[in-house]
């Protein structure tokens, strides 16, 4: 029986592509073990699915002053030493990476042991971590064909992002009565991602008075960002995370407002969902998610408003237009050429252990 490792984390983006993966892996006669961080977001989503853990020490490389630059290298590197134990101790025949910062020592134990890594690259253009990793990859898959410009040469193969498969099977009704919405209104769903979003959160919440008047909305706000003043407003269900009812809640949802992140936009388009992107800014991110967003909205399936942008007015424009024109919207996603990410990524595992 062949054995993998699958490392990545630090926000569910990290994570859920390698989770999508795990039935495949498995159908194929894989031994899966999972690398994370001691206490990060992956743990316990991974943990769910009765994969053997294995936490290391890790630490963010930052392109800005902080005092943590000083001690986060020697973090690194207890986590290269803990991760070169464990795949000692495991002796898989591949690591796959999603990305994130605790990817980085086990990417580097790996090629220290000469075990073959593939690498997983969701964004158009690559993170910190992912561009410290490539060089000892023996491949990179890629979400965008613009990533190619990116990469080594012969390196990049466009994969698409693997989509958790049960989000395609969700039951509209069940999302309604989970949520004790009628079917008098549509419904808008709001996603700030893994951790929330502060500032979408409030926009939205400003909004809506005027929403609730031609919608009901169900907002999935991040951990601790529950405003309990809203708990008993009609029409408005806030939740800090969802896991099973997931599928049910997109099923019902006829638009989605969302941060830009490059797995959440593709399981979006993978459902076909009217929605309005509001991609993370520069002084906050290096502007992958204007990137990401731009693109969507190019093909025609996203309208993209960047925070400077974004008021009560421009909010209620955007998700009315998009509601109006959802057959539109839906008929451009539908036609995408949505490559079978999953099949493809698990033939490059197969060639490579």
């Amino acid at each position: 029986m062949k054995r993998i490792v699958l490392t990545g984390g630090g926000t569910a983006g990290h994570v859920t592509p390698n989770i999508a993966l795990i039935p495949g892996l498995k159908e194929r006669g894989y031994e899966i073990f999972y690398i994370g961080s001691y206490n990060g977001i992956e743990k316990k989503l991974i943990e769910d699915l009765n994969i053997p853990y294995y936490g290391i020490s890790t630490g963010k490389l930052r392109r800005y002053f902080d005092l943590k630059n000083i001690s986060d290298p020697f973090r690194v590197l207890k986590g290269i030493h803990e991760a070169r134990q464990i795949l000692k101790k495991i002796r898989p025949d591949i690591v796959f990476s999603k990305g994130g910062f605790v990817a980085v020592p086990v990417a580097l134990a790996a090629n220290n042991l000469k075990i073959p890594l593939l690498i997983h690259e969701s964004d158009m253009t690559p993170g910190l971590a992912n561009r410290i990793c490539i060089p000892y990859a023996v491949k990179v898959c890629c979400n965008f064909p613009e990533t190619r410009d990116s990469l080594p040469e012969g390196k990049a193969f466009v994969t698409g992002t693997p989509i958790r498969q049960e989000l395609l099977h969700g039951d509209a009704d069940a999302g309604r009565e989970f949520c004790e919405f009628n079917t008098e209104k549509p419904v808008l769903m709001v996603i700030g991602g893994s951790q929330g979003s502060v500032f979408v959160n409030t926009k939205i919440r400003e909004a809506l008075p005027e929403l609730l008047k031609n919608w009901q909305v169900v907002h999935l706000c991040g951990k601790g960002n529950l405003d309990e003043s809203l708990d008993h407003t009609a029409g408005y269900r806030q939740y800090e995370y969802i896991k099973e009812q997931l599928p049910d809640l997109f099923a019902m949802a006829d638009v989605v407002v969302s941060r830009a992140g490059a797995n959440a936009i593709c399981e979006i388009s993978a459902l076909a969902k009217p929605n309005l992107l509001i991609p993370l800014g520069t002084n906050a991110s290096r502007g992958d998610q204007i990137l990401n967003a731009r693109s969507f909205e190019k093909q025609g399936y996203s309208i993209v408003l960047e925070e400077e942008n974004l008021t009560e007015e421009s909010l209620l424009e955007a998700v009315g237009k998009l509601y109006e024109n959802r057959e539109t919207y839906i008929k451009a996603m539908q036609g995408s050429s949505h490559t079978d990410s999953i099949r493809v990524i698990l033939q490059l595992i197969d060639n490579y252990s």
